[in-house]
């Protein structure tokens, strides 16, 4: 089973836990956005027993989907390696974005944070968590900013994101050069 980085024998592991690659979005639309995904970088970083392998460049987005009419997002793409559960993880998402404000009243509202996890190694949907995430393939807020910084991704079960970036709609997606985003493990 190929897991992430390293090719693991998982049932050989005991009560050891195999290392997968994580891919996270973070969007932001209301407040100091590019603030936002700075500290929210940093504190997902914080993370015990997750590293952060790479951050992507800013984008700007529009808002997709139905919803009341809002400001475009401000997306980014982060690149992990953690050996925590998906549930773990998106408990973590969750209590980052609850840090930030985030306030879940208004169905698709705007957000001042959102933290989708895209997927964990080749894992499957469990529990409460859809992985991969079932719509990350359709949106380019998703697969526009990890293909600049992990060309060879793939979703597990849909193709690589390079394929996959070449069918959707980049209408309105534009990388932002002026907000930049340091990837907390690299100084």
């Amino acid at each position: 089973m190929s897991n992430g980085p390293f090719d693991i024998d998982v049932d050989t592991l005991g009560n050891m836990r195999p290392i997968s690659k994580v891919v996270f979005s973070l969007g932001s639309n209301t407040g100091d956005s590019p603030t936002i995904l700075a500290q929210a970088v940093d504190v997902l970083a914080e993370t015990p027993d997750l590293i952060v392998v790479d951050v992507s460049p800013v984008y700007q987005t529009p808002f997709i989907g139905e919803g009341p009419e809002q400001n475009d997002y401000l997306n980014l793409v982060v690149v992990a390696e953690s050996t925590l559960e998906p549930m773990t993880l998106l408990d973590r998402a969750f209590a980052i974005e609850e840090s930030f404000g985030r306030e879940r009243t208004v169905p698709n509202g705007p957000r001042t944070l959102d933290i989708d996890i895209i997927m964990v190694g080749k894992r499957r949907s469990e529990e409460d968590i859809e992985l991969p995430h079932p719509r990350a393939h359709e949106r380019a807020f998703v697969l526009v900013p990890w293909l600049d910084i992990d060309p060879a991704g793939e979703i597990a079960g849909v193709g690589p994101i390079a394929e996959l970036v070449t069918h959707v709609d980049r209408t309105g997606v534009v990388r932002r050069d002026d907000v930049v985003i340091a990837n907390p493990g690299r100084h």
